[in-house]
C-alpha cells in the first residue's frame, strides 16, 4: 500500500539532515526513507528546514523564543496541518514535537513519536483517548516512567545510520560534546571535567534564543572557554561524522533523563566510547567498561576521559551494528504507518456503505 505521510516538527526547530535535535533527525530520517520506498513524504518544519519529499514551512520566530513566540508557532502549524490535509489524501498524520496537543489533528490516523521525558508532557496529553491516536515511547527505559493512565504504545526504538557515520579517522587527543546548549545538558560539567582531566574538549551545537538557553551559555559555559576548550556552533552531518570519528571520547554529562541518545549511538558507530552520566536510558545504551564510562561526578568523569581511549573502537562499532540499526527503526515506523492507514481506509469505507 503506497502511503502519504504527512510529519510535523517541533515548530521553533528546522529539520533536515544537518539538523541538531534528536527528534529532527529521526524525523529527517522518516521523511528520506519514505520517499525512498516510493511513498509521498510531506513535512511541515520551520523556516530553514530541508526535506527530502515536500517541504511546507511555517515562518521562523526572528527573535527570543518565549510563550508569544511558540503560541504564534503553533497557530501556523495548525493552518498548515489543515492546508495539507485539504490539498492531498493524507493517510497518517505523525507528530514529533513536545507540544504536540496545541496543533493536534482533531480526526483521522495520528502518530505521536514521544521523544523527550514524559514528564515534560502535560499529563492529560498523554492520556487521550482515541482509537486512531497513537503515542509511543523510543525506549524501554522511557516508557518504565510513564505516568498512570498514559496510553502508550509498545516503544519504537531509535536506530542510526551505521554505514554513513563509518570512518577511519586517526583518533586525536581530545573529547566531544555534541548537544543542545541548554542548562539541563550540563555542558559546564563537562568542561570542568575536561580541565581536571588535562584533555581538549570540542563542543558542537546549538544555543536556541530561549532566555534561559542564552544565559547559561553566557554565565555557565562561555567563561569556562580557552585555547583548550572550544565551543564550535552547530555541526552539519559531515563535520558531526569527522569530529566523532577522530574524538577519543564522546561525553554525555546530561542532567535529564535521556530518552534514547541518538549521539551516544552515533559516537559507538564511530568507534568513539561514551562517557556519560547514567541518566534514563543512558545506561541501557552505554555498556560500562566496554563501550564507555557510566559516571557520578565530575571526578569520575574526568577520569573517564582520560581512561577512554582504552576501549577498543571495534568494539564500540559492533556493538552499535548490532543494537542500533535504522532498517529495524524505519521498519517499525513503516508497520505502524500501513496499520494506521489501514484503520483509517476502513473507516472510510465503512462510511461509504452507510
Amino acid at each position: 500500500m503506497t502511503l502519504t505521510v504527512l510529519n510535523v516538527a517541533y515548530p521553533l526547530a528546522p529539520v533536515g539532515p544537518d539538523a541538531v535535535g534528536g527528534a529532527e533527525q529521526v524525523l529527517s530520517m522518516l521523511d528520506q526513507a519514505l520517499v525512498r520506498a516510493g511513498h509521498a513524504s510531506i513535512v511541515i518544519g520551520c523556516q530553514g528546514s530541508k526535506a527530502a519529499g515536500v517541504l511546507i514551512e511555517t515562518p521562523a520566530e526572528p527573535g527570543v523564543l518565549d510563550d508569544a513566540a511558540k503560541k504564534r508557532a503553533q497557530r501556523s502549524h495548525r493552518t498548515a496541518i489543515e492546508v495539507a490535509r485539504a490539498r492531498w489524501p493524507i493517510d497518517v498524520v505523525h507528530l514529533h514535537g513536545i507540544d504536540f496537543d496545541a496543533y493536534l489533528p482533531a480526526d483521522g490516523p495520528t502518530l505521536v513519536s514521544l521523544h523527550l521525558p514524559l514528564d515534560w508532557y502535560p499529563a492529560d496529553a498523554l492520556r487521550t483517548v482515541r482509537d486512531d491516536l497513537w503515542l509511543h515511547a523510543v525506549s524501554m527505559a522511557q516508557q518504565r516512567t510513564a505516568p498512570p493512565g498514559a496510553r502508550l504504545l509498545a516503544p519504537i526504538p531509535n536506530g542510526v545510520d551505521i554505514d554513513a557515520l563509518s570512518g577511519r579517522q586517526f583518533k586525536r587527543n581530545f573529547a566531544l560534546v555534541l548537544s543542545r546548549i541548554c542548562p539541563e545538558k550540563g555542558i559546564h560539567l563537562a568542561l570542568d571535567a575536561a580541565k581536571q582531566a588535562g584533555v581538549r574538549l570540542i563542543i558542537g551545537g546549538k544555543v536556541y534564543p530561549y532566555e534561559t538557553h542564552t544565559l547559561y551559555f553566557r554565565d555557565e559555559v562561555q567563561p569556562r572557554l580557552d585555547q583548550r576548550r572550544r565551543f564550535l556552533g552547530p555541526l552539519g552531518f559531515v563535520a558531526k561524522r569527522h569530529f566523532l570519528n577522530a574524538a577519543r571520547c564522546l561525553v554525555i554529562p546530561s542532567l535529564a533523563a535521556e530518552t534514547s541518545s541518538l549521539v551516544a549511538m552515533e559516537a559507538l558507530a564511530c568507534g568513539t566510547p561514551v562517557v556519560a552520566f547514567p541518566n534514563g536510558a543512558l545506561p541501557d545504551v552505554v555498556e560500562h567498561g566496554k563501550t564507555g564510562f557510566l559516571v557520578n561526578d565530575i571526578h569520575e568523569m574526568a577520569e573517564a576521559i582520560v581512561a577512554a581511549s582504552g576501549l577498543n573502537a571495534e568494539t564500540c562499532r559492533a556493538e552499535a551494528r548490532r543494537r542500533f540499526s535504522l532498517d529495524q527503526m524505519i521498519s517499525s515506523y513503516m508497520d505502524a504507518y500501513q496499520a494506521l492507514a489501514g484503520l483509517g481506509a476502513g473507516r472510510r469505507r465503512l462510511a461509504a456503505v452507510q
